[in-house]
């Protein structure tokens, strides 16, 4: 379809953030029009099918404690779930370490995890309560430090922070040195004890599809780059439109060229090596922490949550690291956390995502101003939280401050 000469809004990015932005926004009545400059909508959250499997781009799963998912038809993703905990190998022996608030049969198999003493599992559990239950604003109003200190503050030991918190933080910050704010982690934490994590039948890249089937099919124009905006008009490869607000929603290197004021920047990166087995060796989902001195943060058979990701019954493995590895470099090391030979892993395919998400360190800035004045207007996820909640929340905020803006009367 192509670009109307004018729009009421212009939306450029056509990732969680420009998606959520531009849904909102045509919902209450806007003449919208959203620009993607690759094939497909979705932005960093993308799949593929490859000899048949599901592969998300990355390890990537949909957490349904983050506010912001509401916004979405949970059941028309058909999502499977993991287990809420992770298995650990400490000397060769794997220990299951599960929240035994939602399964209460693991208490006794996490009581006697080696990831530190009786004292220190009561200081998780206290630290895990007190992120699931105190008000947000308590939270954000506590003082700021990084994720290590604010863990071993909580009296969690060296052993619990080395065999569980920093693999498992790892996978999911992209990086290692637990230098996020403490203040974000405590957000975080917050999603995983309140909710549930899992994989869509269709592979991640169906949550912003289906966010697009929202809007009229002739207002979303694929395969166009927007080179130049202004806050009244856009000019892409495709042409110009003029518009009462333009709103730039694409990942943040590409924000930061287009609007030169606007500080983002996604440093965090990952490898990903995906790997299939004639069968799971495990009998229940749960994700494989990495372990001390190794290259993997984590390996996690897919299909064990979502078996759907397999065209045949065979088990889907992904296993991440955050520096750029080769299959080789880490084969060994992905069968001996599944306890199987190497020889057993068919390798599928390799990617890594450079740019993967924006750095949370102190200070946390939360809920940067998304309305940059004279009709433009930017969101994303380095405007809020790095996590698929805060690219959906600064679209959310984008589209009330540009409808103030449009309608100050509400119309």
């Amino acid at each position: 379809m192509s670009l109307p000469p004018r729009a009421e809004v212009v939306v450029v990015g056509a990732g969680l953030a420009g998606l959520t932005a531009a849904t909102r926004l045509s919902a209450a009545g806007c003449d919208v029009h959203l620009l993607e400059a690759a094939r497909h909508v979705g932005g960093r959250v993308a799949t593929d099918v490859v000899d048949g499997f599901v592969v998300d781009r990355g390890f990537q799963v949909l957490n349904t404690g983050y506010p912001r998912i509401a916004d979405l038809d949970l059941p028309a993703l058909r999502l499977g779930y993991f287990e809420p905990g992770a298995l650990v190998r400490v000397d060769g022996r794997v220990h299951r370490v599960v929240d035994p608030r939602r399964r209460p049969t693991a208490l006794p198999g996490t009581l006697t995890a080696p990831i530190g003493s009786l004292k220190d599992k009561a200081a998780i559990a206290a630290f895990s309560a007190r992120a699931a239950y105190a008000p947000a604003g308590r939270l954000l109003g506590a003082r700021e430090r990084t994720a290590e200190s604010a863990l071993r503050r909580a009296g969690i030991g060296s052993t619990a922070v080395e065999r569980f918190f920093r693999p498992f933080l790892a996978g999911v910050l992209l990086e290692a040195e637990l230098a996020t704010s403490s203040r974000y982690l405590d957000l975080l934490w917050r999603s995983f004890a309140r909710g549930a994590i899992g994989l869509p039948a269709g592979g991640m890249q169906t949550v912003p599809e289906q966010l697009a089937a929202r809007l009229p099919a002739e207002r979303l124009h694929l395969g166009v780059r927007a080179a130049e905006v202004t806050g009244d008009r856009v000019t892409a490869d495709a042409g110009a439109v003029r518009a009462d607000a333009v709103v730039v929603a694409s990942d943040p290197a590409t924000a930061a060229a287009l609007l030169p004021g606007v500080e983002a920047a996604a440093p965090r990166q990952v490898t990903t090596h995906v790997h299939v087995l004639p069968a799971s060796p495990w009998p229940t989902p749960l994700l494989v922490l990495g372990q001390p001195g190794g290259r993997l943060v984590n390996t996690v058979v897919l299909t064990d949550a979502q078996p759907r990701y397999s065209p045949d019954g065979r088990a889907l493995v992904s296993s991440s690291t955050l520096a750029p590895t080769r299959e080789s470099d880490v084969r060994d090391e992905i069968a001996r956390s599944h306890g199987v030979a190497a020889t057993d892993l068919e390798h599928l395919t390799t990617v890594t995502v450079t740019g993967a998400q924006p750095a949370a360190e102190p200070p946390l800035q939360l809920r940067r101003p998304v309305a940059l004045g004279e009709g433009l207007y930017v969101c994303g996820d380095h405007r809020d939280t790095p996590s698929i909640q805060g690219a959906m929340a600064s679209g959310a905020r984008c589209a009330r401050a540009v409808l103030r803006a449009l309608r100050p009367n509400g119309t």
